[in-house]
């Protein structure tokens, strides 16, 4: 329904393990690693458990996309199986013929030993996934356990990952599983995602989905990790009906309002037990009343206004009747957030804003930090932000007009340009190299924004643009007072819709191929199809390691933009350098 409205290709937030939507955070980038050895280290069990929408089976899937092609797979999605049951399921999925036979489970085993000799001698692994493994009962366990004894002299011909809840981890701490817990060679604990993760995770979602724009206020942001305490599979269900409810009210961004009311619809309102420190708290406040009425003047009379029980209450005063709702006219409560864009804001010229000029009226110093950059009270720095857009989109050579355009990344799409809104410090805006925006605060708390334009490496220096004024400060200053999330535009790639992965197909292979060659010197490749193949991986590889970058051959915005910058001269830089990449 919101798909056309907020330009998506497609809806971001749905809860299908969809393995193009997997954000690999640093534990997920981890758990996934711990698979992958376990598979290839020969034997054992591999155990990931994490909570309920952590994120477990959409990990996996992961992994069966980056499993060789001499790999077979049963994946077990409803393990509520007996024994037999249970092996009668490994045999359809690796399709292996069996009689069935509800008291013996020798010709099942049989049957299983048969094919996976079969396939060793063919140079094919077989691995077993049991999904939501805490469903299991011990006996199953145990011969789950036992078919890890189907082996060659030289290696196991079976290997087993089971993903499971936290019940799992207390079911082989059980004595009769110990054999079963000893075998298990790699092991991983899936945990919810941290407020920096979270930030990440809505906007890799949000780029996949087909926007780059920050649909997200960093205060609904705020309030999603609270009331999702980072769950992915929460953090989807409250961001689709929250964009579902900006939509029906034609907002251009969520803010925290709207999340609150997508709460109320998806979980409803539960009554919340007050906590342990609030109620030691109004004890103790109710203590200090009492006392005050014995040892103060006066203080009697405080205590008189405390009910104990087994005390009289006097009848409440008589209250005005209840009015019906629907002859009550509602009343709209505008929603204030600080980063709120002023759709109302005319386009501003080059100088400084009127009303966006510093307090003091002494002339700024020429290297003067953030922290000095003072407004008056009451100064609308919301109005920073669009003005900084346009700083940015100027340095692109495109001229922005944020009342015609107040959604900022779709007017970026609509010039071939895609946005990268992520939690980044300076570093990190070094190594990517173009100008972005940037949130500050000052040595008051007031919060603004400015356009980075340019660094100066040699002398330490960056030129920023605030409120139509140009300024220069020292980089030492500007780490101590950024904020830690940044807009950058970059220049979408002919064919690209979503990160580059592994042997993935993708018009875009053909132009990372070309802009190789550029930086290497060479004719381009003579390439068969549009397949990400293992050659062009290792190049991927080799960049991604020299610039810093996730080294995982993942073609994505970040590895495009240090591309893009290295080889395309009219691309706008904070610093000027040359490639030393070959």
């Amino acid at each position: 329904m919101y798909s056309h409205y907020f330009g998506f290709t497609e809806l971001p937030f749905t809860i299908a393990p969809d393995p193009r939507y997997l954000y690999l955070s640093a534990q997920h980038r981890e758990a996934l690693a711990n698979l992958l050895y376990g598979i290839n280290c020969n034997g054992g069990f591999v155990l990931l458990t994490g909570d309920v929408g952590t994120g477990k089976t959409t990990v996996c899937r992961c992994l069966l996309e980056q499993l060789p092609v001499s790999t077979e797979v049963a994946f077990i999605l409803n393990p509520k199986y007996g024994i037999t049951e249970l092996l009668e399921a490994i045999c359809d999925e690796l399709k292996i013929d069996y009689q069935h036979s509800r008291n013996r489970i020798k010709g099942y085993i049989d049957a299983l030993n048969a094919h996976l000799l079969a396939a060793h001698a063919r140079g094919v692994n077989t691995v077993l996934i049991i999904d939501e493994a805490q469903n299991l009962g011990l006996d199953v366990l145990e011969q789950i356990r036992l078919l890890t004894n189907l082996e060659t002299s030289s290696q196991k011909l079976l290997q087993i990952i089971l993903i499971g809840q936290p019940e799992l981890l207390d079911k082989l701490a059980r004595p009769e599983l110990r054999q079963l817990d000893q075998r298990i060679t790699a092991r991983y604990h899936l945990n919810a995602l941290t407020r920096a993760e979270l930030d990440a995770y809505v906007s890799h979602r949000l780029a996949v989905g087909g926007s780059d724009a920050p649909l997200f206020s960093r205060a609904a942001l705020r309030r999603l990790h609270r009331l999702t305490r980072g769950v992915p599979r929460m953090v989807n269900i409250l961001c689709d009906r929250a964009l579902l409810g900006a939509f029906v009210e034609r907002r251009n961004k969520v803010g925290w309002r709207i999340v609150n009311q997508a709460a109320r619809e998806v979980l409803g309102s539960r009554p919340r037990p007050m906590p342990v420190w609030r109620m030691a708290l109004f004890s103790l406040f109710l203590l200090v009343l009492l006392l005050a009425g014995f040892l103060y003047p006066g203080g009697r009379d405080i205590a008189a206004l405390v009910h104990l029980p087994g005390q009289e209450t006097p009848a409440p005063a008589a209250m005005p009747a209840p009015v019906p709702e629907a002859s009550v006219a509602p009343v709209s409560v505008p929603e204030v957030e600080p980063d709120l864009l002023v759709a109302s804001l005319e386009p501003t010229a080059a100088g400084p804003a009127e009303g966006l000029t510093p307090a003091s009226s002494e002339p700024m110093p020429s290297r003067s930090g953030p922290g000095d950059w003072h407004w008056p009270e009451g100064t609308d720095l919301a109005a920073t932000e669009p003005m900084a857009y346009q700083a940015l989109f100027r340095a692109w050579g495109i001229a922005y007009d944020p009342t015609s355009a107040p959604v900022v990344c779709r007017f970026a799409r609509s010039h071939q340009l895609g946005c990268l809104l992520q939690p980044v410090d300076l570093d990190e805006l070094l190594k990517l190299n173009q100008p972005a925006v940037v949130s500050l605060n000052n040595s008051v708390g007031q919060r603004f924004f400015a356009t980075l334009l340019r660094i100066d490496t040699q002398t330490g220096v960056a030129t920023l643009e605030v409120a139509g004024e140009n300024r220069e400060v020292d980089l030492a200053e500007l780490r101590v007072w950024l904020n830690d999330r940044q807009l950058v535009l970059w220049r979408l790639p002919p064919g690209y819709q979503a990160p580059l992965r592994p042997e993935a197909s993708s018009p875009l292979v053909g132009w990372l191929d070309q802009r190789f060659a550029q930086l290497q010197k060479r004719p381009p490749r003579a390439l068969k199809g549009e397949r990400y193949d293992e050659e062009l991986q290792l190049l991927v590889l080799s960049f991604q390691h020299h610039y810093q970058l996730v080294t995982d051959a993942v073609v994505g915005p970040q590895t495009l933009i240090q591309l893009s910058a290295l080889t395309e001269p009219d691309i706008p830089r904070l610093t000027a350098t040359e490639s030393e990449w070959e």
